[in-house]
């Protein structure tokens, strides 16, 4: 045996996780009495258990039927981590490529609980930090941030946009609300001094077959040295890009 297996475990996870297991596997939503028969639990401590799990999302009781059935918060979770590691794996070898093609930093990001998050980063040649880092949620106003903002959907999306734009004018929310129907035109998102001064950021998306978002490639550098047009010859260079990597995720326009 093992010292992993002789380690001292919280039993109260392994009962909670047991319920989460049963009900995620199940075919169709499940009634408190199924959860019971199934799981054992005394009916007030699974109360106590569901309730738990309830506000914090991880389930979801249908208030007319009493079901339960996944929530908003398993299913975030669980295609966060489907999604950077399916998409790190195909898409490396181009976050390479781009990065040899435009000398800068390049981000590979996806969206997460908290927001777009950084889950890969391949740094310019000079080795600069340029304001981000594997685990940074990007603001509204950069590139991958506004690329989210324009091309996702969801609650998620909305509460984060709804908190990033909070303590903005009327006027900011209007010129960021113009630069999202660009990006739902082109393809392609520009941003200046978003992570940090003097710096720029040009994001592309990744889509998969229905056309949803997975993620972002960003690159980062300073002012001047990263597109902020869609005229300029890597901004066509990237879109290319974004429609070939898209493809391997069954997309197609």
């Amino acid at each position: 045996m093992s010292d992993k297996e002789n380690l001292p475990k919280i039993q109260a996870l392994i009962v909670g996780f047991s319920i989460i297991e049963l009900v995620a596997k199940s075919p169709q939503p499940l009634k408190f009495n199924d959860i019971h028969h199934h799981t054992k639990i005394t009916k007030s401590n699974l109360h106590k258990y569901l309730h738990t799990l309830t506000s914090l999302g991880v389930l979801y009781r249908d208030q007319e039927s009493g079901h339960y059935s996944g929530g908003p918060a398993l299913i975030d979770y669980g295609m966060a981590t489907v999604n950077s590691e399916n998409i790190l794996e195909k898409v490396g070898p181009f976050l390479e490529e781009i990065n040899i093609l435009s000398k800068e930093t390049t981000l590979l990001a996806v969206w997460t609980h908290d927001g777009p998050t950084i889950i890969h980063m391949i740094h310019s040649r000079a080795g600069l930090n340029l304001g981000g880092q594997v685990g940074t949620v990007l603001p509204i106003h950069s590139a991958g941030g506004k690329l989210f903002g324009a091309l996702l959907n969801g609650p998620l999306l909305d509460e984060w946009i709804a908190g990033e734009t909070e303590h903005l004018s009327a006027e900011e929310k209007a010129t960021l609300q113009t630069d999202f129907e660009e990006i739902q035109k082109n393809g392609i998102a520009f941003a200046s001094e978003a992570l940090a001064p003097s710096i720029s950021s040009t994001a592309i998306p990744i889509f998969n077959h229905d056309s949803h978002m997975l993620g972002a490639i960003i690159i980062v550098g300073f002012q001047g040295t990263v597109p902020a047009s869609l005229e300029e010859e890597l901004s066509v260079q990237l879109l290319k890009k974004s429609e070939e990597i898209s493809s391997l995720f069954g997309f197609s326009k």
